[in-house]
């Protein structure tokens, strides 16, 4: 495959280009495990476990991550969730109130939500009926300042995969950068985009260790993309935006294979249940195609049955408010126990 001509300097915002990182004091000395005496971070010496500034390059983590999915590890950035993963991706990238990003509802709310903190125009362009991305729109309203696209895969709140085919139309022809997240991955068959970074300069490929790791409250978020790209991302990201706990919490799991790959063969296994008991219910009147952790379905009346749940204590996402998405519940899969509770509530809700 013939790799994408691509200059990054091309989409760099003009004060971006010319700064540099702050440097700190772990920077400029990297500890190589001997015994030293540290006076010069302006610490307080006395040992709590967490008087140490942290890693701010989070290398031990970034090590394991880059070798388990086969990049460098130059080309990760980690931060403080995948929200501040996207954030300093549009504040490296975006020039406020000249450019603009495309995000294709019904789709994750923070790419909206980001580009109005930013002062970015946000382009929507709607999914099609199939929830796929419509190339040809896409396309026709990208212009010269058009930045940033963003692919949901698999979509949150439609849990569906988008074709490989339309993603690499848009990889070759769209001018920006194009940020597939890829926050439920895990769940999928299908490959993820990290294999065709050799490939495509404008792709970025954003995860998560808050869904299939089950690490949602530590907040740890990945950036994979060319090491040109993260270097921009590195000159504008907070000295020590990821602390000492999560990076421990978060090596110790992604060290776990074992354990993650069993729970989320589980989560696959009752997601599959799930959606043979949503098709005997009678308000249910579609169940969408899903590749991730949750299940969007289309009711008679989504705010009704929200409410009938929720008196039996159980909460479920309204969807119904989002394009495209009328009267659709979003059910996550829980444990096993969880998901008896929930059917038996399904069973027993009245139709009337």
């Amino acid at each position: 495959m013939k790799t994408k001509i691509f200059n990054i300097n091309n989409i760099v915002r003009e004060n971006v280009k010319g700064l540099s990182p702050y440097s700190s004091a772990r920077d400029e000395y990297v500890s190589d495990g001997s015994k030293m005496v540290f006076l010069d971070a302006n610490e307080n010496p006395f040992e709590t476990g967490v008087n140490r500034y942290p890693d701010p390059h989070q290398r031990r983590l970034k090590e394991v991550l880059a070798e388990r999915k086969g990049v460098s590890s130059q080309q990760l950035l980690l931060g403080n969730g995948s929200d501040e993963v996207l954030d300093l991706i549009f504040r490296a990238f975006c020039e406020p109130k000249e450019d603009n990003i495309i995000s294709l509802p019904p789709t994750y709310g923070m790419y909206k939500v980001l580009a109005g903190i930013n002062n970015i125009e946000n382009r929507e362009v709607l999914l099609t009926k199939d929830f796929e991305p419509n190339v040809s729109k896409i396309l026709g309203i990208a212009d010269d300042n058009s930045k940033l696209l963003f692919l949901c895969s698999p979509n949150n709140p439609t849990g569906n995969s988008f074709s490989n085919a339309s993603i690499r139309e848009l990889l070759d022809n769209f001018n920006g950068l194009v940020v597939i997240d890829e926050a439920y991955i895990d769940f999928s068959s299908e490959k993820s985009w990290i294999s065709e970074l050799p490939n495509y300069p404008n792709l970025v490929v954003t995860q998560t260790l808050s869904k299939a790791y089950g690490m949602a409250g530590i907040r740890l978020g990945i950036c994979y993309a060319s090491e040109e790209i993260i270097s921009v991302l590195n000159k504008i990201k907070p000295p020590y935006n990821v602390n000492e706990l999560t990076q421990q919490r978060a090596l110790k799991r992604v060290l776990d294979v074992n354990a993650v790959n069993v729970e989320v063969s589980d989560i696959l296994k009752e997601r599959e249940a799930l959606i043979a008991v949503l098709r005997n219910i009678d308000f249910v009147e579609k169940i969408y195609p899903s590749d991730a952790n949750f299940i969007l379905a289309k009711v008679d009346d989504a705010s009704k049955r929200y409410n009938q749940l929720l008196k039996k204590g159980i909460v479920v996402r309204n969807r119904t408010t989002q394009p495209l998405c009328e009267n659709t519940l979003r059910f996550t899969v829980g444990t096993k126990e969880e998901n008896k509770i929930l059917i038996s509530a399904l069973q027993n809700i009245t139709t009337i």
